[in-house]
């Protein structure tokens, strides 16, 4: 596949990731406090914010992972119902969630926590926040690495580096104003580079789009609703787990994970930072988009099946007519198919859509590590050198920023050895109920310590039962054998792989209430601490 990968392609793709170095210098605004660094002083505009959003949400993985979704044996759009769960959950934290932000001067959700429920309660969520990150975010970018190792023939580690070293570099420039201004560059390019494949792929399909949606639609494909109801792991994409679980979800990413929460903050006014929240619900149409570029390329393999090196590469089944390496086949498809040049620039896509989320996540990352010591919600009544924590906050970037690239390469080297992915991917499920049950909590200014610890710990245990991803680990350390872990209830054998029975994303409803039930019943720990007015 590399062989495809022109110097025009070279040229275009660090010309790209250059020229959004140079726009987020120009952009970085002014940096002499920390409210600059990581607030962008409260000047962005709201339109910038919500498209820094939608590039956060849309990771590598979405660019590659969606299109081969649809090109899987059983793919098909019904993971798009689950945007109406995520629409609805943005409208709520537009319209209750930023207006108690606003109240005062706080960086964070947590920095909230610790004002309505005391400091403990406020260590304990960012901790959480950090596992769910460290994991969720360096898996991200290794999923976006590999195919694009094989793809340019640059060696993975390089990869890695060049992913970090850009978001690094992006970030400490001008802390959220260079985030956000350049995430809303990705934004536009990977929106055009998607529409760009999707109709050169239907151009390469006899009837054109066409032709695209009635293949697509003969082999089920285009498929939305599913209205079966059920609890089992195969009824995830289903239109009651979009309205009664799935909200859930989306109110811990975008309301009390500070991966996107802390965009709101940069606005200018609540009212503004509600419409960047509401407004991003539009990103769900990157989705649809990325959705038809796979139905675009099963069309496409449909007349014209891979032979050769690209077969291989694809691990193409040419009895069922799909592949056995469902993420490989985009990448595949822009080097072997695009002209030079404009392979280049996809693959910049590829590329902006691991910055933005990466950048993202180190500006959070090191705000939360910042205010574990520094309590913004403290700050007006003390006299800070804001100098001096400028400058701790950019030595904290570097510092995550060495940690997520050095902990991506360590799960690139084990990954043929433990269940690693699962793991990472599956980290969400463990840590945003018991966010999300914390925050309701702080909300009523009810909720102790030792009982929110309890119920996160009781949330985590139970997350366990019904996913594999933990005891897949243990498995391959040999420190339990697939058949005595099958005995529980909420486990199966599927010729000889342990697979869970139920679905886990009824955990995300399950957990909250856990935690919160929680925090209100189980007394003792600590008190919110008077804050001054």
């Amino acid at each position: 596949m590399s062989f495809n990968f022109t110097a025009l392609d070279w040229i275009v793709l660090f010309g790209y990731l250059v020229l959004t170095t140079w726009v987020g210098h120009r952009l970085r605004g002014q940096q002499s406090s920390i409210k600059d660094f990581f607030l962008g002083g409260r000047k962005l505009p709201w339109m910038a914010v919500a498209g820094s959003i939608i590039a956060t949400e849309i990771s590598g993985v979405t660019f590659i992972g969606v299109p081969g979704g649809v090109m899987a044996a059983s793919g098909n759009f019904t993971y798009l119902q689950w945007a109406i769960g995520s629409i609805l959950a943005r409208v709520v934290v537009g319209l209750f969630f930023v207006r108690v932000f606003y109240e005062r001067e706080i960086y964070s959700p947590y920095d909230y926590m610790s004002h309505r429920l005391g400091k403990p309660v406020k260590t304990l969520a960012t901790l959480f926040f950090f596992m769910g990150s460290i994991l969720g975010q360096s898996v991200r970018v290794l999923v976006a690495a590999l195919p694009l190792r094989v793809v340019t023939g640059m060696p993975f580690e390089w990869c890695i580096i060049t992913i970090g070293v850009f978001a690094v570099i992006w970030t400490l420039m001008g802390g959220m104003t260079s985030v956000i201004w350049t995430d809303v560059m990705q934004f536009g390019l990977f929106t055009f580079g998607g529409f760009l494949a999707l109709f050169w792929i239907s151009g390469q399909v006899d009837g054109g789009f066409l032709g695209v949606w009635d293949i697509a639609s003969a082999a089920g494909k285009t498929q939305f609703w599913n209205f079966q109801w059920g609890f089992t792991a195969e009824l995830e994409f289903t239109f009651w787990v979009a309205i009664l679980a799935v909200p859930f979800q989306n109110l811990t990413a975008f309301g009390v994970d500070q991966l996107n929460a802390q965009r709101m903050f940069c606005c200018r006014s609540a009212g503004d930072a509600s419409k960047a929240i509401i407004w991003s619900s539009v990103g769900q149409l990157l989705t649809l988009l990325m959705l038809l570029v796979g139905a675009a390329l099963y069309a496409y393999y449909h007349q014209h099946p891979p032979t050769g090196a690209l077969a291989e590469f694809v691990k193409w089944d040419a009895n069922t007519g799909t592949p056995g390496a469902r993420d490989n086949v985009f990448p595949a498809w822009i080097v072997s198919e695009l002209p030079p040049g404009l392979s280049g620039l996809v693959l910049a896509a590829v590329f902006a859509a691991s910055i933005s989320s990466l950048d993202s996540i180190l500006a959070a990352l090191s705000q939360t590590t910042l205010s574990l010591w520094h309590h913004p919600e403290r700050s007006q009544h003390e006299d800070l050198n804001h100098s001096r924590l400028v400058i701790q906050s950019k030595m904290l970037v570097v510092g995550w920023g060495l940690l997520l690239t050095g902990f991506t390469a360590v799960l690139y080297a084990v990954k043929d050895e433990i269940a690693i992915l699962p793991l990472a991917f599956g980290m969400t499920a463990y840590t945003m109920g018991p966010l999300l049950g914390m925050f309701f909590c702080a909300l009523h200014g009810k909720g102790h310590f030792r009982g929110l610890l309890v119920g996160s710990v009781l949330s985590f245990g139970l997350t366990m039962l019904f996913r594999n991803d933990i005891w897949g680990l243990v498995i391959k350390l040999g420190l339990v054998a697939p058949e005595t872990l099958a005995a529980l209830p909420t486990m199966t054998l599927d010729g000889g792989t342990l697979k869970p029975v139920w679905s886990f994303v009824w955990m995300w409803p399950a957990t909250t209430l856990i935690t919160y039930l929680c925090g209100r019943l189980i007394g003792g720990g600590s008190k919110p601490e008077p804050v001054p007015a």
